[in-house]
């Protein structure tokens, strides 16, 4: 890749496809720091990364986009999400041992994937798939067949250092039949692992599509960033009851520690804070978070 942490758009001169590419280095670095991950873990959480990257590439809209696996096997969630100003964070949760396999559809037992938009002004949107693939890149191009009929084509790969990964789709209202695609895509398919994850991007591009006219915009740079605060934290807290909140608060030492699952920043709420929460125009203390 030519630049970690950064997203490109490809433009195809003569065809009607769009490309993008993305790369991410120590955006992933600080997802796998904050949480001792099975390398199988570290791996799908990478491809998570690059493919809500890339997807997030498409959309324009201020807000944020997520990618959610649920299974009821040993992995329990897999989650991704990408804010409209390029800041990433990934999380999963898995319980007991897990299966000796790397097959995304096995790992996730009777699974789904959800793609959720969450614009800062409008209505939210989901959409879920069944997870019947072996890889995610496989389950995400299901959805777009099923849900967006736009034919696209997602190459991701991760290994434990960096992840990356490369759409190609169809531009909608696309006039120039299937040749075009199948073209293109053919092409892709020829591309390796290791060429996705170590290549510059421009060497890449050349070396798949050399014959092509095509070019890269220039990147724009990818940032691990969390949105939690002690706000959110509060309105979360409020869904509970006052009394179950102030007990937890006595067994607990005085107070109640809350804990970003992404960034593992710990919010502290004391008595004092917690009778605010239900008061109306009560003052939350502002104690700093701790990391």
């Amino acid at each position: 890749m030519s630049s970690p942490d950064s997203i490109q758009r490809i433009l195809f001169d003569e065809v009607d496809v769009r490309g993008v590419v993305t790369g991410l280095g120590d955006s992933y670095q600080a997802v796998l720091q904050r949480n001792d991950y099975p390398e199988v873990i570290q791996t799908l959480l990478g491809e998570m990364l690059a493919a809500v990257t890339l997807l997030s590439s498409t959309l324009k809209f201020e807000g944020r986009l997520s990618l959610q696996a649920q299974g009821e096997g040993s992995v329990r969630l897999l989650m991704a999400e990408c804010s409209y100003n390029a800041q990433v964070r990934a999380i999963a949760r898995v319980d007991g041992e897990l299966p000796d396999t790397t097959d995304f559809s096995k790992l996730l037992e009777q699974g789904r994937l959800a793609l959720t938009l969450e614009p800062a002004q409008g209505q939210r949107y989901q959409g879920v798939v069944p997870l019947e693939e072996s890889s995610l890149a496989g389950c995400l191009e299901a959805y777009f067949r099923q849900s967006e009929q736009l034919p696209t084509r997602l190459y991701l790969a991760a290994d434990q250092e960096r992840a990356a990964g490369l759409l190609l789709q169809v531009m909608p209202a696309a006039g120039t039949g299937t040749s075009d695609w199948e073209h293109i895509t053919l092409l892709a398919d020829t591309l390796k692992t290791d060429e996705l994850l170590q290549l510059e991007n421009e060497a890449m591009l050349y070396r798949l599509f050399h014959q092509e006219h095509c070019r890269l915009f220039e990147p724009s740079p990818l940032a691990f960033g969390c949105d939690c605060s002690r706000e959110r934290c509060a309105n979360a807290l409020r869904v509970m009851e006052q009394e179950d909140l102030q007990q937890a608060a006595v067994e607990q030492g005085g107070a109640i520690q809350v804990s970003c699952q992404f960034c593992n920043t710990q919010y502290r709420f004391d008595p004092a804070d917690l009778q605010a929460l239900f008061t109306e125009g009560g003052h939350l203390g502002s104690d700093a978070a701790l990391h």
